[in-house]
């Protein structure tokens, strides 16, 4: 049965909140407040303080010029929800029991919302998360059923189902907002803020499609990639030019034919036009008209003038840019909000915010869009934080840092002794330049999610240090590739059986299995789980 409450009233009762106008400067709480926003495949190729020609997002940048850009920051597993587990743990998926997306989260185990809560704090979780089971260590949880979508999505307040109608970004916010509004100021807080956008399949805000329908982009290095070398980059089933010409392109059926088909990609639910028709039906009557008035005009060009081959790929990127990076432009407006409100109640200067993905994404590098593989476009996330109080803007850091990290480092600050079985590290000593701070060189990597899983990309696993990266593709092959970041920064040419590279090749291998020793990686650490 789905039950309707007043959200301002609930959360009030629900954090006991006070007023603002009973709070003064005095009694703000020592410990700093956390923004933790996250967004969903939002690839550093689409942020403009990340050096993007795609966008401009003066809102994360802002996070960035006030605060610290790491330029190599990385995730564990590439993938959401393995991703999100990390994140919440401070674990590595072998560890925290979830190794692809089809397991569900142990929510009885150990996650820093619970240790901040039992440290004061009043914590929320809004927007997406992902994990199957309810969240636990929440004074208050929002939350997305499943993927959600991008128009009046569904979602489960605290137990309860309720439906939304609006722009699911903007509703995200709504909530945020609200919770930040209704909060109890007698503690510090930590909240959640996390999108949906920019997932697929990719539907921008309404009031935007004039604009970004209209863009054109330049085309990647790699758009055509032959994968020389590489067979598991071969093999894999997430090009451009397999997208669903109904679910990703927004076509009709009888926009095309036979020829173009419905496109590869992955799942079945992806695969049929009938899913495309489904998201249509969704819409309001008033948002399905201003959505048809928009797309109407590139569905009949492409019926009077269906491009093929290589043509066909152009228009298919094309697309995908201009749904992909309008998602990403709401994103980073409603981002703005938020900021806004911090500024606005004087909340700025104590508070903690941090920007990252749950992942990177692929803008048609190597032909491709989706995650999964350690080459840098997945393997590496979007990272800014900001904390006036204690740290210094217009920063930039090179150091190897991780999703794993991110559990650490809130304990850190809010005075909370990092448990012994988080496997990350705190990054206060580097975002507030402590001297002498001895840092991780490299970083290991372990993707599990084949032959179950979207996109035929194989299990590999794998370290980077500064320069090099070392990948092994295993269960169904055994491949190994070595890649010179500092010379080959496209990642097209695999170094590992070259004679003239056979000592660092050897000297990562030796760095692979101490990673695998030191993060307690498991012999047998296969990832089916039917074993």
């Amino acid at each position: 049965m789905k039950k309707i409450f007043h959200l301002g009233l609930f959360l009030s009762l629900l954090l006991n909140a006070c007023t603002p106008a009973e709070q003064t400067a005095e009694q703000a709480p020592s410990q700093p407040n956390i923004l933790f926003i996250m967004t969903d495949d939002h690839a550093r190729q689409a942020i403009s303080s990340y050096g993007s020609q795609l966008i401009e997002t003066p809102h994360i940048d802002r996070i960035v010029k006030e605060g610290v850009r790491f330029t190599n920051s990385f995730v564990t597993n590439s993938i959401c929800a393995p991703s999100r587990a990390v994140l919440l743990t401070g674990k590595y998926s072998h560890f925290n029991g979830l190794r692809d997306n089809r397991d569900e989260f142990d929510s009885g185990q150990q996650t820093f919302p619970k240790l901040l809560q039992q440290a004061g704090y009043s914590t929320a979780v809004v927007g997406k998360w992902h994990l199957k089971t309810h969240p636990t260590g929440f004074d208050y949880w929002d939350v997305l059923v499943g993927q959600g979508n991008y128009y009046n999505p569904t979602m489960v307040r605290m137990g309860d189902t309720l439906g939304h109608t609006g722009y699911t970004t903007e509703i995200i916010t709504d909530l945020a907002l609200d919770v930040l509004e209704k909060r109890d100021t007698t503690k510090p807080f930590c909240l959640l803020y996390h999108h949906k956008a920019p997932h697929r399949n990719w539907m921008p805000n309404l009031k935007d499609l004039p604009t970004v329908l209209k863009k054109e982009y330049p085309l990647p290095a790699t758009l055509f990639d032959t994968y020389e070398g590489r067979q598991a980059a071969k093999e894999q089933d997430m090009r451009i030019e397999d997208m669903f010409m109904s679910s990703d392109m927004k076509l009709l059926p009888e926009d095309y034919g036979e020829e173009t088909g419905t496109g590869g990609g992955g799942a079945a639910n992806f695969r049929a036009p009938g899913n495309w028709e489904r998201l249509r039906e969704q819409l309001t009557e008033e948002q399905r008209k201003i959505w048809d008035e928009n797309y109407d005009p590139i569905r009949k060009a492409f019926r009077e003038n269906p491009p093929t081959g290589k043509d066909l790929i152009i228009w298919k990127y094309q697309r995908y840019m201009q749904d992909y990076l309008g998602s990403v432009a709401s994103v980073d407006e409603n981002i703005g909000r938020v900021l806004a409100y911090l500024d606005e109640n004087g909340l700025a200067e104590n508070t903690i915010v941090v920007y990252t993905s749950d992942q990177g994404f692929y803008l048609g590098e190597h032909g491709w869009y989706d995650k999964r593989f350690m080459y840098e476009e997945s393997f590496s996330m979007p990272l800014a934080i900001r904390y006036p109080a204690a740290v210094k803007g217009e920063q930039v850091n090179d150091e190897l840092v991780m999703n794993l990290d991110f559990a650490p480092t809130f304990l850190d600050y809010a005075g909370v002794e990092k448990p012994q079985d988080m496997q990350g590290e705190s990054l206060r000593p580097i975002l507030e330049g402590v001297a002498g701070t001895d840092w991780r060189k490299s970083v290991y990597y372990h993707y599990y999610e084949y032959p179950h899983g979207w996109h035929s990309v194989k299990r590999h696993e794998g370290v980077r240090d500064a320069r090099y990266k070392l990948i092994h593709f295993y269960h169904d092959i055994d491949n190994w590739e070595l890649y010179d970041l500092a010379t080959d920064s496209l990642e097209v040419n695999n170094l590992a059986d070259d004679p003239a590279h056979a000592a660092t090749r050897t000297r990562l291998e030796k760095e692979l299995d101490r990673l695998r020793g030191y993060y307690k990686v498991p012999e047998n650490n296969t990832g089916d789980m039917s074993n």
